[in-house]
């Protein structure tokens, strides 16, 4: 692994934990429980590996169409298992960010994800991007309106809008996304970062998430370096973060 090319930024859709559970007799929930495990195991795997952001999708607006049980039940994973990854990731240098809307999100979930950011904002060894409550379209719909209030007050000359001043009004400035991982073998990115992935590799292997682990992650880099890359034009292989 040592000679191929890591990306720099590796986004990761995380699919398949339902399924991944009904194929066994478990609950969703187990699923679930079984994802969040592995994610912990994954993402710090894939840092030590060079990586230097992962943005992880973790819950889209759509998802809160899914029973009140379910949405309860991820909420208080979420809650519980940031002020696990407050330790985590602290120990290890890694700065926590997330991108998302903030409404319909509990109060307590938003206090541990603010304390989560502040926390390790200093961070230095790598960065993981949580994507929650998120869906493309209205991280761009929200980019456009503060962009449109800035040029209101003088701020921004609308004139001088390009697409890396754009990119700083998203959720989170952070480069483009070289691989993009979707778990379960469902082949679509499903309003996930919609502009940061204009360049990126897809990559959709048929595992469920709980069971793609540190070794299914070298084969996805092994395949991301059988690629032939091309930008239209761009080249965005060196823009840092």
């Amino acid at each position: 692994m040592e000679s191929l090319n890591i990306p720099n930024h590796v986004g990761v859709i995380v699919d398949g934990n339902g399924r991944w559970a009904r194929e066994r007799g478990l609950s969703r929930s187990e699923g679930h429980k079984a994802g969040a495990d592995n994610m912990e195991k994954l993402f710090t795997y894939m840092i030590n590996k060079g990586v230097k952001v992962i943005s992880a999708y973790v819950f889209s607006t759509e998802n809160f169409k899914r029973s009140e049980e379910e949405v309860n039940y991820l909420m208080n994973m979420i809650v519980h298992r940031f002020k696990w990854f407050l330790k985590k990731y602290s120990k290890e240098n890694i700065k926590i960010v997330f991108s998302g809307r903030r409404d319909n999100l509990r109060a307590d979930v938003i206090k541990v994800i603010d304390d989560l950011a502040e926390r390790t904002k200093n961070n230095t060894k790598g960065i993981i991007n949580f994507c929650l409550n998120y869906g493309s379209h209205a991280e761009i719909i929200d980019a456009t309106k503060k962009i449109y209030e800035d040029a209101n007050k003088g701020i921004i000359d609308i004139n001088n809008l390009n697409e890396d001043l754009y990119s700083k009004y998203l959720y989170q400035d952070l480069p483009p996304i070289d691989l993009l991982i979707r778990t379960s073998g469902e082949n679509r990115i499903s309003n996930f970062m919609l502009w940061q992935n204009s360049y990126a590799e897809f990559y959709f292997p048929r595992t469920y998430f709980p069971d793609f682990d540190e070794s299914a992650f070298d084969q996805a880099i092994i395949e991301y370096n059988k690629r032939d890359r091309r930008f239209g034009g761009i080249n965005y292989e060196n823009k840092g973060n």
